[in-house]
């Protein structure tokens, strides 16, 4: 380019900043959210795997063992018959730690993992051990007396700057909660590692020896695990066929990473929603790019069609316009990387608590910040303004001189093309149903629901001449000649509001989609909780990871409890993970007859499938039920014979039928307790309900049961069925708290896009304006005028928004929804959430036309025509 044509291109940015600003935010915004869910995700993934690494270490294989353990004497074993030359015991659990006074509150003090270990077996697996004992070594600084770890009961290690987080130092008391008793260990020393991914890698973990973890967590006599390192090759083949020779029954050995894969993958469908939802915001982001672009060249027609009369390449032309883009996209994709990392922290505590409501328990500390990502989220933003540049740089180079310079030529060319837009709209739409037909993972739902959102975009300019054809008589009745005019200068400056109407519909279509969705959704729980809940009072362990990371209740408290006055029945629940040849399982075992003969949710479960009559019976003697997710992803059903390993080694179990359930997307096996007793003898409790004699006062067997509790066993939670029935919603909107915010940001990027529309509109029509001003209208005319194309622009996108949110709602709940988690949703479409559609799309517009409506009304009509 010519140094004219950058300084031309110069003085138009600087006479435009709220044009170009707007631009330079639009880009920001959907940069940042990428960017802050992309950040998310990587936090707690990689606060994941420091977590398993520092847990692991370098072990290859793992002896694991049903919700019993493993017995003491397999390490034994291991070591002695099998011959195994790296193995160690490890005893794990959850505990809370912090002051008296911080644990004294009900979610106060902090969550650490206990691990207890055989510090002379450590040196192989984990590499900031193996320094305890010594002054000081390789990777960590760790001075303990390792004498006093093995011979003093109830002492520990803590990471350096946990324990200084928590007020404490080498030779303190640190109070714990576990299984909701109280505890106590004293801290021998800290571990100071030398690099940060070690550092942060342990900043959870309170080591003690095995022995004081088996008092800690109740599991004296038994083991979590046994580590090991086996070798390739051959002689790695030996071993592997050695240890397999003498382990019990219930013990199984699993390499250390299909583990860590498999706890993984539990969370990769909800990461994926999640950055599938962020997009849209860089969509709507890149229909602003697109717009603000277009009007640049719009309102430089008569300049560049000058220079290219002159003799300006359209090489150069063309250039100059991509340029443009450059630098917005350079400032926008660089304030939004900072934008993202502040949102990040934000919503990385939004995804941790769903992931610890949902999935498993973690704890993240500090927003980890890749380099990748932050690069991935900057070349989006750029790699995303160019492309929504690259149409109208086109349009300016393509242009004769003489078209260009006449602005009637553009307003045809646009309307000529809008049958075009239509037929491509209509071919991304069969093409979007085409995919949702097709039988594939979720990565091809998006992009279907993808294809469909940008079909609805490119039809809503033709939609919108259909509408302002059919408003034109009413607006003439209601306003006179000015709402002719105004429902006329729709139409007429298609060429400047196209792009920002169809921003506008598609992010308040995914508003109403996404309403809608989690409207049924929660809709769905609550007849789902309603049938589920039919006891008065619930009595569960403080619990983590959908409750299966919890502790065990000793089953005498229920038996007191059932001989509490009032009550009139005690059914005891039990939450285990079980492993199985595909994986773990997640196992439910009940006390009562969850189905009786007569009805298809008699005891409390909505069947899905399988005959009422016959699985009541079935499950009695010794069948299981499966959800529905569990159905989905292991593609087990009625009739089918799930393997699951118990104490006395793999057995099979036949699936009698399977049920709707929205507790966990992973999907859930149910059996009799007296079935879960029989094949694993674990007589743990995870919880109990009550269900009271008619005439009972809940409130009075409440306080009974509490005071009964209390004296006993600290931590408990006893709710009312009404309580557990809020407390359940309250998990269910805490889920979605992040997809309404990722929603209300996709919105703000639209509501963006409208005012830079219409500022640009205002600059255009000036001279349009002043002839009307010349001819005779008010100001307040001139402003009743901008105001009512503003609402008019506003209602079609409201009204054209709610079929592609009805659209959007029914892909999301019966396609996206039912390929990430395997739940049916009934959807259901309520009046409020099509109200506030229309209500939000009127809104953004006629906010957004404030500001041009006033400059508009306040143009001096003498200047403007001074320049005709």
């Amino acid at each position: 380019m010519t140094p004219l044509l950058v300084r031309s291109s110069l003085r138009y940015l600087v006479r435009h900043p709220w044009q170009s600003g707007l631009a330079v935010l639009g880009v920001a915004l959907g940069v940042a959210v990428v960017v802050a869910v992309d950040l998310a995700n990587a936090s707690a993934l990689q606060a994941f795997d420091l977590s398993t690494e520092a847990v692991t270490g370098r072990t290859t294989h793992q002896v694991v063992a049903g919700p019993g353990g493993l017995p003491d004497d397999t390490f034994r074993r291991l070591a002695v018959e099998a011959g195994a030359p790296a193995a160690a015991p490890v005893v794990e659990s959850w505990v809370t730690a912090g002051s008296d006074a911080v644990l004294a509150r009900r979610h106060g003090g902090r969550t650490l993992h206990l691990l207890g270990i055989d510090p002379f077996a450590e040196a192989p697996f984990r590499p900031y051990l193996a320094g305890l004992g010594a002054a000081s070594g390789g990777r960590s600084r760790t001075r303990v007396d390792l004498a006093a770890l093995l011979t003093r009961p109830g002492t520990a290690l803590l990471s350096g700057t946990t324990a200084r987080e928590l007020g404490v130092a080498a030779g303190s008391r640190l109070a714990l909660r576990v299984e909701g008793r109280a505890a106590a260990v004293t801290l021998l020393g800290t571990l100071e590692p030398q690099d940060e991914n070690t550092r942060r890698a342990v900043a959870d973990l309170l080591i003690v020896d095995i022995a004081t973890a088996q008092e800690i967590a109740g599991k004296v006599g038994q083991l979590s695990r046994i580590d090991l390192i086996l070798p390739s090759g051959s002689a790695g083949k030996n071993l592997l066929a050695r240890v397999r020779a003498v382990l019990p029954p219930g013990a199984e050995l699993l390499r250390a990473a299909a583990r860590r894969e498999s706890t993984e993958s539990m969370t990769r469908a909800f990461r994926l929603n999640l950055t599938a939802l962020s997009l849209l915001a860089l969509v709507c982001g890149g229909f602003l790019i697109y717009n603000t672009i277009t009007f640049s060249v719009v309102q430089r027609r008569t300049l560049l069609g000058t220079l290219r009369a002159l003799g300006v390449t359209r090489g150069e032309v063309f250039a100059l316009v991509l340029a443009e883009a450059a630098l917005v996209a350079v400032a926008g994709s660089g304030l939004g990387l900072l934008a993202g990392v502040a949102l990040g922290r934000g919503l990385v505590r939004l995804v941790t608590q769903t992931i610890n409501d949902l999935y498993f328990v973690l704890s993240v500390q500090d927003l980890a910040l890749p380099a990748w990502t932050l690069a991935k989220g900057f070349a989006l933003g750029v790699g995303a303004t160019l492309a929504a540049a690259l149409g109208p740089a086109i349009e300016a180079t393509t242009a004769p001189p003489r078209a260009v310079l006449t602005r009637s030529t553009l307003e045809a060319r646009v309307k000529k093309a809008l049958p075009r837009a239509g037929a491509a709209g209509t071919g991304l739409l069969a093409l979007g149903g085409s995919l949702l037909a097709l039988p594939g993972g979720i990565a091809l739902a998006f992009v279907a629901l993808f294809a469909v959102i940008v079909g609805f975009a490119l039809l809503t300019p033709l939609a919108t001449v259909g509408l302002m054809r059919l408003a034109r008589r009413p607006m003439g009745a209601l306003f006179g000649f000015l709402g002719r005019l105004a429902a006329g200068g729709v139409v007429a400056a298609l060429s400047r509001t196209a792009v920002a109407l169809a921003a506008l519909v598609v992010a308040v279509s995914v508003t109403v989609g996404v309403g809608v969705m989690i409207a049924s959704f929660r809709s769905t729980v609550v007849r789902w909780l309603d049938a589920s809940l039919s006891a008065d009072l619930y009595v569960t362990a403080p619990g983590r990871g959908g409750g299966f990371a919890g502790p065990t209740l000793d089953p005498g408290l229920a038996d007191r409890a059932a001989a509490l006055p009032g009550v009139a029945r005690v059914d005891r629940i039990r939450r285990a993970e079980i492993l199985s040849p595909t994986g773990p399982v997640r196992l439910i075992a009940v006390d009562r007859d969850v189905l009786h003969p007569g009805g298809e949710h008699s005891g409390g479960l909505l069947l899905r499938r399988g005959d009422p009559a016959a699985v009541g019976p079935a499950f009695t003697r010794g069948a299981v039920i499966v959800s529905e997710p569990f159905s989905r992803r292991r593609g087990v059903d009625v009739g089918s014979i799930l393997l699951l390993r118990t104490a006395a080694g793999l057995r099979s179990f036949r699936v009698a039928g399977v049920y709707y359930d929205y507790a966990s997307d992973q999907g859930l096996v149910m059996m009799a307790r007296r079935t879960y007793l029989a094949a694993f003898g674990d007589r743990g409790l995870s919880g109990f309900s009550l269900t009271l004699a008619p005439g009972a006062d809940a409130d009075t067997v409440e306080r009974a049961l509490r005071a009964q509790l209390q004296a006993t066993t600290e931590g408990l939670t006893v709710q009312s069925n009404r309580a557990l029935k809020r407390a359940s919603l309250a998990i269910f909107d805490r889920t979605f708290r992040i997809t309404g915010v990722l929603r209300l940001l996709a919105g703000l990027v639209a509501g963006i896009g409208v005012l830079s529309a219409l500022l640009a509109l205002e600059l255009e029509r000036g001279r349009e304006l002043a002839v009307l001003r010349a001819n005779g209208l008010t100001p307040g005319q001139v402003w009743q005028l901008v105001t009512a194309e503003t609402g008019l622009l506003g209602l079609a996108s409201g009204l054209l928004s709610l079929p592609v949110g009805l659209a959007l709602a029914w892909i999301m709940i019966f396609v996206v929804n039912r390929r990430s988690f395997g739940w049916t949703v009934q959807m259901e479409t309520t009046p409020r959430v099509l109200v506030e559609a229309i209500v939000l799309a009127l809104g953004a517009a006629l906010l957004a036309g404030l500001y041009p409506a006033f400059r508009t009304a306040r143009t001096s009509p003498a200047r403007a025509l001074r320049e005709e």
